[in-house]
């Protein structure tokens, strides 16, 4: 194509109505910017095309695109993801969704002004602290509390606050790496703390810490390894033995949690993971722990312990460079006030999903498989849709060797490329992820929420038709 005296200049774009009415909602410099991105990706075009367009048509082929790129700029790079891998709290996608309270609140929050930092009794300046502590506090049996921006940020104020340019000692098999590629060492580091590793990596004994306390230590550390286990010919000291030991040499003991509990999961089977509220009554001074993990709350990284620590961190000049916002604020308390509730399990989604029982499993697969087979009647490319027992994870760096006993619903095709169906449905408003199992996709309802299983027919449908 050679006939480039029919494409329209910028100005003839500008005064097109469809393009009015872009500038009318949206900034003008903007609108112009894409205008001139479609001319250029248009003529890069051109050489490679043996067609001949008129100026209309050249006209409209750039207001589509013109189109195309507002929308695309304008949506937003989050997109809802339907998750249908069984993953409970899964790190890229989110982890913890939140529950209606929680929502609510936020919404409420996030649309109007608030006592954020307002001592509405005084009249005065007051602090973004207090909002959560005296849940946290009620919920956790702790003296204090505090809540700054991650778990990872949770540790290193702690740190920095009790024991900068002095020794913390911990054991050498509770040093891990979290997501990411980020390890525990380096952020603790960060803080100005000089690590003392005891023990070795299996094995760890309450007099590997006490032969290392000397005048320069300042505090004794645990990590609890939730993202890993070692299992086998293993050693590790008991947190109320560390606690003793600390307190008899005058050192407080510090705790990271990593995924903090606040309802006892034994009751839906799963072990192995402490409670908030076990660590803080086993005597810990300093108690660290993710609010958007099995909490099922925002991202957040809480800290709750000793009053006399807390308020020192709280003075800390680094809190305010980890401080939480309004939103974070808002969607904790939601979350946190539905413990005092007492039915978290119900009305906290990664509760709730954790605590299905297979009854409620296979009646929510059976109307899934029910809606899949009804919309994808004759279609040539599937072969057959069953129900499947599957095993369910927890996620979240949470119980990782644990499974969970799921069901979900298997599709099995023919004569299609199963990895570019996979892509379409990534690429689908909303996405869904799923499993796969050698030529097989694999639906866990487990981590499915409200109206997922009405969407997910059309959604496969539409991919398989593209």
């Amino acid at each position: 194509m050679k006939n480039f005296k029919n494409i329209p200049s910028v100005d003839e774009l500008l005064s097109h109505a469809l393009i009015k009415e872009f500038i009318e909602k949206y900034n003008r410099d903007f609108i112009l910017g894409l205008i001139r991105q479609a001319l250029v990706d248009f003529r890069r075009q051109m050489p490679n095309q043996d067609i001949s367009y008129s100026r209309d048509e050249i006209t409209q082929l750039l207001l589509n695109r013109v189109i195309n790129l507002v929308e695309v700029k304008t949506a937003g790079t989050l997109c809802k993801v339907i998750n249908a891998t069984g993953v409970v709290l899964h790190t890229n996608m989110g982890r913890a969704p939140l529950g209606e309270q929680a929502i609510d609140y936020l919404v409420e929050m996030a649309k109007s002004y608030n006592n954020l930092e307002f001592n509405l009794q005084k009249g005065s300046r007051g602090s973004r602290y207090n909002h959560v502590e005296e849940l946290l506090v009620e919920l956790t049996g702790a003296q204090a509390a505090l809540v700054v921006n991650n778990n990872a940020a949770a540790v290193m104020l702690g740190l920095n606050t009790i024991a900068k340019d002095r020794e913390v000692i911990v054991s050498r098999g509770q040093l891990v790496e979290i997501g990411g590629a980020f390890r525990i060492p380096e952020v603790m580091k960060l803080s100005g703390a000089k690590l003392i590793e005891v023990g070795t990596t299996n094995k760890t004994y309450l007099s590997d810490y006490a032969t290392a306390i000397n005048e320069n230590t300042s505090l004794l550390f645990s990590a609890h390894t939730s993202n890993y286990k070692i299992v086998g010919f293993t050693e590790e000291v008991k947190m109320d033995k560390l606690v003793d030991l600390g307190h008899q040499h005058g050192l407080p003991v510090m705790q990271d949690l990593g995924s903090g509990v606040l309802y006892d999961l034994k009751q839906v089977g799963l072990t192995d993971e402490p409670t908030v509220q076990a660590s803080i009554a086993s005597g810990v001074d300093i108690l660290t722990f993710s609010g958007d993990k099995l909490l099922g709350g925002p991202q957040a990284g809480i800290i709750v312990g000793q009053k006399q620590y807390i308020e020192a961190m709280k003075e800390n000049q680094l809190t305010r460079a980890l401080r939480v916002g309004k939103l974070t604020i808002a969607a904790l308390e939601g979350t946190l006030i539905e413990y005092l509730s007492g039915k978290p399990e119900q009305r906290i989604p990664t509760l709730a999903m954790l605590s299905q029982e297979l009854e409620e499993l296979k009646k929510k697969s059976e109307e899934l498989r029910d809606k899949l087979k009804a919309e994808l009647a004759n279609n040539e490319f599937v072969s057959e849709i069953n129900l499947v027992p599957l095993e369910d994870m927890v996620g979240g760096g949470a119980y990782p060797i644990h499974k969970i006993k799921g069901l979900g619903v298997e599709l099995k095709f023919r004569d299609l490329n199963l990895e570019k169906l996979l892509e379409r449905l990534r690429l689908n408003q909303p996405a869904l992820v799923s499993r796969v199992q050698a030529d097989s996709m694999l639906i866990s309802v487990r981590t499915l929420l409200t109206g997922d299983v009405e969407l997910i027919p059309r959604l496969i449908k539409n991919a398989l038709m593209s």
